[in-house]
This record gives C-alpha cells, sequence and structure tokens, in this order.
C-alpha cells in the first residue's frame, strides 16, 4: 500500500488537466468568480456525498484546534488559488495556464523544506527544478 500514492497523485493530475479543459469551456459567457462558486457548491454536494456514503463520517466538532486552524488556512488557500486560476483561465489559454499553475510544485517542494523540514533527494530536486525551468519557459514571449 505504500507505493498507492503514487497512482493517487496520477489520477489526481488526470483529474486536474479535465478541470482545466472543462472549466474553459465552462468559463464561455460567464464571470469567473461566479464559475468558482458553482464548482466549489458541486464539490461539497459530491464530497458530502462520499464521505457519508463510504461511512467515514465523523463530528468535526471533535477535531483539535491545531487540526480546525490548518484546515480552515487550507480551504483558504485553495478558494484563492480556484479564484486566480479561474480568472486566469478566463482571459488565458488552458494550454499556458495550467502548466504556470504547476508552479506549485516547485514551490510546495520550498515550502516542504521550511516548513515540514522534509528533504528531497538530489534527483527529486532535479526533477522539481526541470517543471519551474518549464514554466520560466513558457513565461518568456515570443
Amino acid at each position: 500500500m505504500s507505493s498507492s500514492w503514487f497512482h493517487w497523485a496520477l489520477m489526481s493530475a488526470a483529474f486536474a488537466a479535465l478541470t482545466a479543459i472543462f472549466a474553459k469551456i465552462g468559463l464561455a459567457g460567464v464571470d469567473s468568480d461566479l464559475a468558482t462558486l458553482i464548482r466549489t457548491a458541486v464539490i461539497i454536494i459530491v464530497l458530502s456525498i462520499f464521505v457519508y456514503a463510504t461511512g467515514k463520517w465523523s463530528n468535526p466538532l471533535q477535531l483539535p484546534a491545531k487540526t480546525w486552524t490548518f484546515l480552515i488556512l487550507s480551504g483558504l488557500a485553495t478558494g484563492a488559488s480556484w479564484v486566480c486560476y479561474f480568472r486566469a483561465l478566463k482571459i488565458g489559454d488552458a494550454s499556458k495556464v495550467a502548466p504556470v499553475d504547476k508552479l506549485s510544485v516547485l514551490l510546495v517542494a520550498v515550502f516542504a523544506v521550511i516548513f515540514l523540514g522534509e528533504r528531497p533527494a538530489p534527483r527529486e530536486w532535479f526533477g522539481i527544478l526541470l517543471v519551474g525551468a518549464g514554466v520560466l519557459v513558457l513565461g518568456f514571449k515570443r
């Protein structure tokens, strides 16, 4: 089961790619902030059904304050990311916006070192830096 994270991460990447395509099509004729709200409502409904159906529901009021604090911060960061992402998709090409959004790969690695004490191996840093270099290449105007 230790390698299952990789399969989940690959599925996340596939769904994220579909998110960009579906969102770009869905943003035609609608404000990006309203589209983000609709998307969020769908996520809340689907996840609520999923958590209930799989028997994973527990009383969230019993969670520790630290858990609440960081889940709230994560939610705020996610919301800000989605608003920015949808605005970028509204005015830019999905094939350009999505890869630049993946600069988060580099930022996660840096933040994980600073805040979590993680130490990626040189091989991992090389791959992370390649992602960052790809973003720079996309960012240069022709």
